[in-house]
């Protein structure tokens, strides 16, 4: 099958049989995107749907481009993923772009949630409470990155060391101990996240790091990162393969 049965295929999948606005206005565009993103992107690599939906979500709410993630939830939903691992998606935002742009997403999810008559609010899916979300946190981190941590920790002037704790707390304690999503999907959602935002390429490699630790391979990340793509563009994303390729070089 070639690329442009691919996307007729798969944008139906995703979209069912709407028709987006751009089409009547700008036909041409709308074709190129149709066929890149859903006859090529989405052939490469070994992503399943589910996966390709939470990293559209995730990147999408990173750039703010909410009329993108509406329709992104609804296809989200099409190919199976549950209320409560779209939300987690969304919320795994939250320490990577701040409050107010989470909620922004978050509000597109609950507009969409109450179309689709899906009860609100999600099961929560918290396993932390205020007396051990900084141990639980740091027990994670640790995971992850391994005795860097204490050493960040150790070395962290006086001044700063509310920082460190915060990230174990905060970052690690509230919403990697969460349910809904497991570890090596959150940990990879991180790394698109990050290599959204530009211009953190320092807080990429670490997380190359971290997906290698937890189990995510090279050909997966890159995989995720060409499925980030035609969301983040060209820069970004070389610029994110340029970290993992200094993280793990090629043979």
């Amino acid at each position: 099958m070639d690329r442009v049965e691919n996307s007729k295929e798969k944008f139906k999948q995703l979209f069912g049989n709407g028709v987006p606005t751009i089409n009547i206005s700008d036909p041409d565009f709308q074709e190129i995107l149709n066929h890149f993103i859903f006859g090529e992107v989405f052939s490469q690599g070994n992503l399943d749907d589910k996966q390709r939906e939470l990293i559209t979500m995730a990147v999408l709410t990173v750039n703010q481009t909410l009329p993108q993630l509406k329709d992104h939830i609804y296809a989200a939903l099409n190919v199976g993923l549950t209320p409560v691992e779209i939300k987690e998606a969304v919320y795994q935002c939250a320490p990577y772009i701040g409050f107010p742009k989470t909620l922004n997403a978050l509000n597109e999810v609950n507009e969409v949630f109450k179309v689709e008559k899906i009860a609100l609010p999600n099961k929560s899916q918290k396993s932390v409470d205020e007396g051990n979300r900084f141990e639980k946190g740091l027990e994670v981190q640790m995971g992850i990155f391994g005795e860097v941590i204490a050493k960040m920790q150790e070395s962290a002037p006086a001044n700063q060391k509310h920082i460190q704790d915060y990230l174990s707390a905060f970052c690690f304690g509230d919403f990697y101990t969460r349910g809904g999503l497991d570890l090596k999907t959150r940990e990879l959602l991180t790394l698109c996240i990050v290599s959204a935002l530009g211009g953190a390429e320092g807080q990429v490699k670490a997380h190359v790091q971290g997906n290698i630790n937890v189990g995510n391979d090279k050909e997966l990340l890159i995989t995720a990162l060409t499925h980030c793509l035609p969301y983040m563009g060209f820069p970004r994303t070389l610029n994110a393969i340029a970290c993992i390729n200094e993280i793990i070089p090629e043979k």
